[in-house]
């Protein structure tokens, strides 16, 4: 009975832990005026110089991957900036990739920048706590080239 009560403590602490490391989690993610200084006084274009691909057809697939788990939720499946959060109420109003006039058009370097420190507003800071160059590098690619592609733009 001992080793019951024991357990039960162990896993209701351990528990409570999980939540607290969730919630900081999050809250890393979220996107602020310090955190985005942070990141763009961190951003180092250098970083992407050693990144190369066996294929653009290689980059293009990690972006998907990259994508799918890391932009989908608020861009979308086709970039259109209208996922699951803006259809859900959210206040969130990320960019369409697929609008003519998006600032990010033919410019990898920016959107790499922008992934990397993202916004004071919405968008997390992607480059301070999760993907690394190449994983920033291959979404670009896949942004630029593999969703606006299919979109005709």
């Amino acid at each position: 009975m001992r080793w019951i009560t024991v357990f039960t403590a162990f896993a209701m602490v351990s528990a409570g832990c999980g939540d607290q490391e969730a919630a900081q989690e999050e809250a890393e993610t979220q996107a602020g005026p310090d955190s985005a200084a942070i990141a763009m006084d961190a951003y180092d274009p250098a970083a992407f110089d050693t990144v190369t691909w066996d294929s653009q057809q290689a980059a293009l697939e990690r972006g998907q991957v990259v994508y799918q788990f890391s932009c989908r939720k608020c861009h979308g499946e086709e970039g259109l900036g209208d996922a699951d959060f803006v259809r859900g109420g959210d206040t969130l109003r990320p960019p369409s990739f697929q609008a003519e006039d998006w600032t990010y058009a033919g410019d990898k370097e920016g959107v790499r920048q922008q992934v990397f420190v993202g916004t004071a507003e919405d968008m997390p800071h992607w480059g301070l706590v999760g993907l690394p160059p190449r994983d920033i590098d291959a979404v670009a690619i896949y942004i630029l080239e593999g969703l606006r592609a299919e979109e005709g733009n």
